[in-house]
């Protein structure tokens, strides 16, 4: 599927737009970068005679995450013994929650796991076993962020409403001059605000953020309900059962403060750091002036593309410009696709930006909240929100 010729033609990875009337922001210019993109891409594929989905590789991972998962939430409910047990445990259910948005539900949402469509769906599914819903992100996050990377009042996932400014064109408030301080610890509140508030709000206003979607019908709406009851009956019916509310809405506290702090963390690094661009359409607010694979490119960073054990946890999405670039190839393969995009981009004159480490990414998005807070600060940097990022290592 792709969009538009005004937005990314030839890009069979490029998310599709929600609608006709809904698509109001376009992309423009010579769209030769992408195309030169996907035949490489394509041809590295041929020449290493490998399959861009139906991973060996993402099957075993998928049953090793879907395992831990599952003894950590039995031992959890049915074995824990003491306070400590139940600490551990429910941290590790946190990083198994984690380790399944990231690999299982991601490559599913986003048709990269299978040529089968009904693998694909099975998958995305595994969202709403751990409380998301698998059809509001499919609107919210492969078809408004992927399409609209950091264009403020298109991409919900950079609008935290009053609570932080991630964006210049953001309005700031008062207290964000201590939003490098105190968004930290509220990142954990990130899964426990999506399980018992965000999807139930996006269903009952009809939007997401600021863009207005379809609201499910028929099997959709039905997997939306049935997914919200599985969820509520694990995580919180059966253990009242056996366990006091107390404990149990400590350990669930636990578990997806764990699970919130990693998703949040992952998405920051990608995007909302000081390489990262945010840019502005035109006067009529119809346009941006780059092509759309470029505009991936300077919105989006890679980072700690060296760590191994980091990539396979988080699902590859250290390496978000290729999976911006190339959303329905599989994250295994994310790696070899690094280096076709990285060479191309040396030879098109097109700036890839990474950290060398999980730190360096860290580091960069809290010196970007902390920009962004400041009253002074906050005028320049809105003042000149394409600015060329500095590269940094």
């Amino acid at each position: 599927m792709s969009l538009d010729s005004s937005h990314h033609p030839d890009c069979a990875d490029a998310p599709s737009p929600p609608d006709a009337a809904d698509d109001r922001l376009k992309f423009s210019g010579d769209n030769t970068f992408q195309r030169e993109l996907r035949r490489r891409v394509e041809a590295d594929f041929r020449l290493r005679s490998c399959r861009q989905r139906d991973s060996a590789a993402m099957w075993c991972k998928t049953t090793l995450i879907l395992t831990t998962f599952a003894l950590a939430y039995v031992a959890l409910v049915f074995w824990a013994a003491s306070w400590w047990q139940g600490l551990l445990l429910a941290v590790l259910l946190g990083v198994a929650t984690a380790g399944i948005g990231f690999n299982i539900m991601h490559d599913g949402g986003h048709q990269a796991y299978s040529e089968r469509r009904w693998v694909n769906k099975l998958m995305a599914l595994t969202l709403d076993l751990v409380g998301g819903s698998s059809y509001i992100w499919q609107w919210k996050h492969a078809r408004f962020h992927h399409t609209w990377v950091n264009v403020a009042g298109h991409d919900s996932d950079i609008d935290l409403g009053v609570l932080a400014r991630l964006s210049p064109e953001q309005p700031r408030r008062p207290w964000h001059r201590w939003q490098h301080i105190y968004l930290w610890p509220l990142y954990g509140v990130t899964a426990i605000r999506w399980h018992l508030y965000g999807d139930f709000r996006d269903m009952l206003t009809g939007t997401i953020g600021e863009r207005p979607f379809k609201r499910p019908r028929g099997g959709d709406l039905a997997g939306f309900v049935l997914g919200k009851l599985a969820f509520f009956t694990l995580a919180f019916g059966l253990p009242l059962l056996l366990h006091s509310p107390g404990a149990v809405l400590l350990y669930y506290g636990v578990t997806a403060a764990v699970a919130g702090i990693l998703l949040a963390l992952v998405f920051q690094l990608a995007h909302v750091v000081e390489e990262a661009a945010f840019p502005l359409p035109d006067a009529g607010g119809r346009r941006l002036d780059t092509p759309w694979a470029i505009h991936q490119m300077q919105t989006t960073v890679d980072f700690a593309r060296g760590n191994r054990a980091l990539s396979w946890l988080i699902g590859g999405l250290n390496f978000q410009i290729e999976h911006h670039l190339f959303p329905r190839i599989s994250h295994v393969h994310y790696p070899a696709v690094a280096r076709v995009v990285e060479q191309a981009c040396r030879e098109f004159g097109v700036p890839y930006r990474e950290h060398s480490s999980f730190a360096a990414g860290i580091a960069s998005h809290y010196r970007w909240l902390r920009r962004l807070g400041l009253p002074v600060a906050a005028r320049a940097v809105a003042a000149t929100p394409t600015a060329e990022p500095l590269l940094h290592d």
